[in-house]
């Protein structure tokens, strides 16, 4: 389903997106396009876009294609998805100690159009935080590695 979303293939094209993309919520799919998880989470998100295109703008990005962004956010689990605003970073509360990105696949697709309501909802009214709407037993466990400390 990977090749139904657009892909960005460079630091320049991810840079571009996050400049361009306003008043609406831009979603960055950090993985690989053969692994097993990642097209799962493709798949939802391409079933999802229409409905979400007044409020979102979804994007693929290869992690081996732009790792100074894979460094950045600290994208050691594979599939990761970063959420921004306006070219602001947004961070969602999930229950987990990471805020700054959703590590795993979406349960249901509902849960990824809740979670990009409550974003876009919450970014609109100037917030940089928001708390997930979705139910914690949906949201993948891991723990994080801290590389390099």
């Amino acid at each position: 389903m990977s090749f139904l979303l657009p892909q960005l293939a460079s630091k320049k094209e991810v840079d571009q997106a996050i400049k361009t993309v306003a008043e609406k919520v831009l979603v960055l799919r950090f993985g690989r396009d053969q692994d097993a998880v990642c097209m799962q989470l493709d798949d939802i998100l391409a079933k999802t876009s229409h409905d979400l295109s007044k409020m979102a703008v979804i994007h693929l990005v290869d992690v081996n294609k732009v790792p100074v962004y894979t460094q950045y956010f600290d994208i050691s689990y594979i599939p990761s998805t970063v959420f921004f605003f306006n070219g602001q970073h947004m961070k969602v509360d999930y229950g987990s100690p990471d805020h700054t990105k959703f590590v795993g696949s979406f349960k249901t697709k509902q849960d990824f159009i809740d979670l990009i309501e409550v974003i876009y909802r919450g970014a609109m009214r100037g917030k940089l935080i928001v708390r997930s709407p979705i139910d914690p037993k949906n949201i993948p466990k891991y723990d994080l590695l801290y590389q390099g400390i």
